[in-house]
């Protein structure tokens, strides 16, 4: 059952609502969740040809049609434990940071519609803080649905495919910026490897966000104070984040006659061509696909240079 024909229509036609669509689904009876933009297709489970020297949590991999994809067992992963694998089991194809990649689960409930302010991130306590894959706990039809991290999953199976510093290096040397950039991402793992990352290719002045809500708090304070936008030079935000995604920040950006002229960049693993219609049409200067931190530092040196000369004049 493919689901990107039913989606595309609304990422088309609709932006900045500060809506998302979540899958539902079950591991051992328990309720999961993931956002719609990432699915590409569910079906029934197929046998898998395992692999050498793979991580436990990966089955193999197999090929429905023409695409070979990898087959990580979810229910193995976070449980930690080997699971008897079941005929009705499904697949769960997948595709974020330029990836295709198939998800063993139980069963597939169904597609619920919200709005990010109804998605709390969990407590430190039961989501595992950095090391945890709870990103957020949705309430869908009365039920209380865990929001897992993908990115992060997939990030802990295969490193490689996160965030390199080694693309900061190959950058070369470079001048100090006490610029100030705002970014909004609520992953503690990613949020911690973009600061890192950026403060290595010599971005001084960063100002980090949970979330797109408490960026745009703080932008409108610094609006109603008069300080706005002369010191944010930089806007930088993910799309996936509870109470308000990054398309509906940069609506608010972009709608506001005052805060329109800061540069914004959507830095995500859900840009695809779809994707790239919405962010254009809510206004964002730049799009980005995770993980390419290399391409998001030139992009950031470009935006900024060119702003440089209007601040001066």
């Amino acid at each position: 059952m493919s689901v990107t024909g039913q989606n595309n229509s609304n990422i088309l036609l609709e932006s900045g609502t500060n809506e998302i669509e979540i899958m539902e689904f079950t591991i051992n009876e328990n309720l999961y969740g993931i956002n719609v933009a990432k699915v590409r297709e569910i079906m029934l489970s197929a046998p898998v040809k395992s692999m050498p020297h793979v991580h436990p949590a990966v089955e193999g991999i197999f090929k429905p049609r023409d695409q070979v994809l990898t087959v990580i067992n979810l229910p193995k992963y976070l449980s930690g434990e080997d699971a008897e694998k079941q005929p009705k089991d499904l697949f769960i194809v997948t595709n974020f940071n330029k990836m295709f990649i198939a998800f063993r689960v139980h069963s597939v409930v169904g597609i619920s519609r919200i709005s990010w302010r109804d998605i709390q991130k969990p407590d430190n306590a039961v989501s595992g803080g950095a090391d945890g894959v709870a990103t957020g706990i949705a309430q869908c039809n009365g039920d209380l649905v865990t929001i897992l991290d993908f990115e992060k999953i997939v990030a802990e199976i295969a490193p490689e495919t996160s965030i390199q510093l080694s693309e900061i290096d190959q950058l070369g040397p470079r001048e100090r910026s006490s610029q100030p950039v705002y970014i909004a991402e609520d992953s503690l793992l990613l949020s911690r490897m973009i600061q890192e990352a950026l403060g290595k290719a010599g971005y001084t002045n960063l100002h980090m966000f949970p979330n797109g809500q408490e960026l745009w708090d703080t932008l409108t304070d610094m609006k109603t104070q008069g300080t706005a936008p002369n010191e944010v030079a930089l806007v930088i935000t993910d799309i996936e984040m509870p109470q308000m995604d990054g398309h509906r920040l940069t609506k608010l950006i972009k709608s506001d006659r005052v805060l329109c002229k800061i540069p914004v960049i959507l830095f995500s693993s859900l840009i695809s061509e779809e994707m790239r219609v919405k962010g254009k049409q809510v206004g964002a200067d730049e799009q980005l696909s995770k993980p390419e931190i290399g391409h998001l530092v030139a992009v950031m040196d470009q935006l900024l240079h060119k702003a440089a000369p209007a601040e001066n004049a």
